[in-house]
């Protein structure tokens, strides 16, 4: 494999590339999202386990197996149309999912800024969410 730099061109605004995403089992955390989510998981690039978001971002899962892991929260806009599936999958694989952050309405969605949510943990315990519409910036 090499690391020889890739040029891209430049931007013009300031943009997330890419951010570490630390997991006792890189593949197990990585292959999880990926399948909830509906994407696939691209191959490792040195110590890195990539998952294309699609929007020019990627989570790059990195194991951290003798250290503990400091649970991170992630948010992911999502079709509406691939939202029901997303839930369904959570369901299939009895992970349950809650209307609000702190886990306290299990097996419910939410509605805020007219779209739908949900938050669940991922196997290294991240807060993930999933949602329909953006949050309201003021």
């Amino acid at each position: 494999m090499s690391y020889a730099p890739q040029y891209a061109p430049s931007v013009s605004t300031v943009q997330l590339n890419h951010t570490a995403v630390h997991a006792r089992d890189r593949q197990l955390s990585a292959e999880f999202l990926a399948a909830i989510l509906g994407l696939v998981l691209g191959a490792p690039i040195g110590p890195f386990l990539p998952l294309d978001l699609g929007n020019g971002v990627t989570l790059d899962f990195y194991e951290k197996r003798d250290e503990p892991i400091q649970a991170q929260h992630y948010a992911f806009l999502v079709p509406d149309e691939q939202f029901d599936a997303m839930i369904a999958r959570l369901e299939a694989v009895g992970v349950v999912y809650y209307a609000d952050p702190h886990h306290g309405e299990p097996g419910r969605i939410n509605r805020l800024f007219g779209g739908r949510g949900a938050y669940f943990e991922d196997p290294a315990g991240h807060n993930m969410e999933i949602m329909t519409r953006p949050y309201l910036r003021p």
